[in-house]
């Protein structure tokens, strides 16, 4: 006899390597506290809308957390013939409790089922990842703080550009996952939402209370149409798009302590933790862990094309293409808590070369843009201005000195209005606390954006 669920139907058996190319047990089983969670739930309500009796539902409910509890401590063995998480508890259950559990699935089927678990998992992992990025912010925060004096070469097309604080360097991405966190946080409210109770597609006959189960899972709203419910999974594809743009804004971060960390830049050091060495060249410190979430916002990324394209020309309502939804998903989420874990403690433990740091703004162009802004306080129309300023930084160059060593004499050769303020006016300290526009890298508008984050913390 067929130990399937839907045997009764079919007079031959499927051979062995077919059950495991249907099967999904080997990584839906990640859903079983949420299986358990969701069964126990319609238990509940089968019970109290005297569809079960209360002997039935209390049999079902111990004999649930007792299968949860063994496979948490490793005795309890999943059939692939089962296909998945869902059939494997209900065929325990059964042989556990008899009759009882067979009355588990009335009134629900396990396509409400499986996106039950999804959208419980999917809430809970979510919750999760706006706790690790509220963390990490936290130490942005907190590394920001103590360098708004610490002044570093910025850069566009990754050369020198303009000196600026450090501070408000590595604020630029405290802000992109502040924007991450809200993606995240306005998700939930699409995940957030009960699909139990539709059943296969076109909800039951039985007197179900959908609201009720929507109560006792804790979810704030409930799907309106039973062939919506089973269908959507558009929670998924846009947390998988927010982790994927997450994981972009770490992956740039990334790039940035790849770079700061070279012995060309030499801005900052990473602690031992989070380095490892060469097999065959002993002076080597690599930045593993920034190049490994570099490169795994692939993965990720390919995990959202993966849904999107799995999703494209689906018919309604369910199609097993639906249950590659589920590996990709926990790939991501996984990938996305790690990344979050290891880069918050990378940055949390790196050391800031304070005095390396500022000794190269002193040693590059970067305040050639502040000349043409001296000039053109002189009353020098900018453009003018602007090419003054390349013939200088040409000299300088041809000379190779920089503009703080150039001589009054070849100022003045160049324009007749420079003095010999020109020199405390270049200095890189004094162009960056000049910066004044709201938003800017000064000092006193880092400290306003310093003060502008702790007041969102103390609404929050």
């Amino acid at each position: 006899m067929s130990k399937k669920a839907w045997g009764g139907r079919f007079s031959e058996q499927p051979e062995d390597w077919v059950d495991a190319f249907n099967a999904s047990v080997h990584f839906d089983k990640a859903l079983i506290q949420y299986d358990v969670q969701g069964s126990i739930a319609h238990a509940t309500m089968l019970a109290k809308q005297n569809i079960i009796s209360d002997d039935d539902c209390h049999q079902i409910i111990n004999g649930l957390k007792d299968i949860l509890k063994d496979y948490e401590e490793g005795n309890l063995s999943l059939d692939v013939s089962l296909e998945d998480i869902h059939l494997n508890i209900e065929h325990e259950l059964i042989k556990r409790i008899g009759d009882a559990g067979g009355r588990l699935h009335t009134g629900r089927s396990r396509n409400d089922q499986v996106a039950t678990d999804m959208h419980l998992y999917t809430k809970e992992e979510v919750t999760k990842i706006i706790e690790l990025i509220d963390s990490f912010k936290q130490t942005i925060v907190d590394i920001a703080e103590q360098h708004v004096d610490t002044i570093m070469p910025g850069y566009t097309h990754l050369q020198r550009a303009q000196p600026i604080s450090f501070a408000h360097h590595i604020l630029t991405y405290y802000w992109m996952l502040n924007r991450d966190k809200s993606r995240f946080e306005d998700s939930l409210k699409r995940i957030d939402i009960s699909p139990l109770g539709a059943a296969a597609l076109s909800g039951t006959t039985y007197p179900i209370d959908r609201h009720e189960t929507q109560s006792l899972l804790n979810f704030s709203s409930i799907y309106e149409n039973s062939m919506d419910a089973v269908s959507d999974r558009d929670y998924i594809v846009e947390t998988l798009h927010n982790i994927s743009l997450t994981m972009v804004h770490l992956s740039r971060f990334a790039e940035e302590i790849i770079f700061w960390s070279s012995a060309e830049a030499h801005f900052i050091t990473l602690s031992d933790a989070f380095s490892t060495g060469s097999s065959i060249m002993p002076q080597k410190k690599n930045p593993d862990m920034a190049e490994l979430i570099r490169g795994k916002v692939g993965r990720t990324t390919g995990n959202l094309m993966s849904m999107l394209m799995t999703l494209k020309g689906l018919p309604l309502a369910y199609n097993k293409d639906m249950q590659e939804d589920k590996e990709g998903l926990f790939d991501a989420i996984h990938t996305i808590k790690g990344s979050l874990r290891i880069f918050e403690g990378m940055i949390d433990t790196m050391t800031v070369n304070v005095e390396y740091l500022q000794q190269t703004v002193y040693n590059d162009f970067s305040n050639a843009t502040e000349l043409a802004d001296y000039l053109v306080n002189k009353g020098v129309p900018f453009r003018t201005a602007h090419e003054i300023v390349g013939k200088m930084v040409l000299w300088a160059i041809q000379h190779n000195i920089y503009l703080l060593d150039v001589p009054l004499n070849q100022y003045q050769e160049a324009h007749e209005s420079i003095e010999s303020d020109i020199y405390d006016y270049l200095k890189p300290e004094n162009c960056v606390s000049r910066r004044i526009s709201y938003g800017s890298t000064g000092q006193a508008s880092v400290k306003h954006q310093l003060s502008v984050i702790k007041q969102q913390y103390n609404t929050n």
